[in-house]
């Protein structure tokens, strides 16, 4: 997904890993998949992030990935709408967010037209391993 989405390869050991912990301690993430016909068709992922300014969790919508034959086919917009409705009966969630590659044009529109918006904030990191 990675290499695909980013052209950025993972290391395997490395990413199976993390799912392998991520699926073990449902406080760092929630995986959520959408089957088509009881075949895996797309997932996303959820990390949370505490915001003392509203006294919330932001859900981070993260590892969004739909396969090529089910894409435009409304796969990722029944996971937001799940994800979404989910946060909408917890009092603690205050928002969603995501983070796009600047070039992917197509999951930029699809946000939109979800309702999303862009924010003024830019996304800085330093990678330490």
């Amino acid at each position: 997904m990675a290499d695909e989405t980013e052209g950025k390869p993972l290391l395997a050991a490395t990413s199976e890993a993390g799912v392998r912990n991520a699926l073990g301690d449902s406080n760092r993430a929630l995986y959520f998949v959408a089957e088509v016909d009881r075949v895996v068709a797309g997932q996303t992922m959820i990390t949370p992030e505490w915001s003392d300014w509203r006294n919330g969790f932001f859900w981070w919508i993260q590892s969004v990935y739909v396969k090529q034959e089910y894409r435009r086919r409304g796969v990722f917009r029944a996971l937001y709408r799940h994800v979404a409705s989910l946060a909408t009966q917890r009092p603690d969630v205050c928002g969603l967010r995501l983070y796009v590659h600047r070039n992917n044009k197509t999951a930029i529109e699809t946000y939109r037209n979800l309702g999303m918006s862009q924010t003024e904030y830019l996304l800085f990191e330093e990678e330490l391993r």
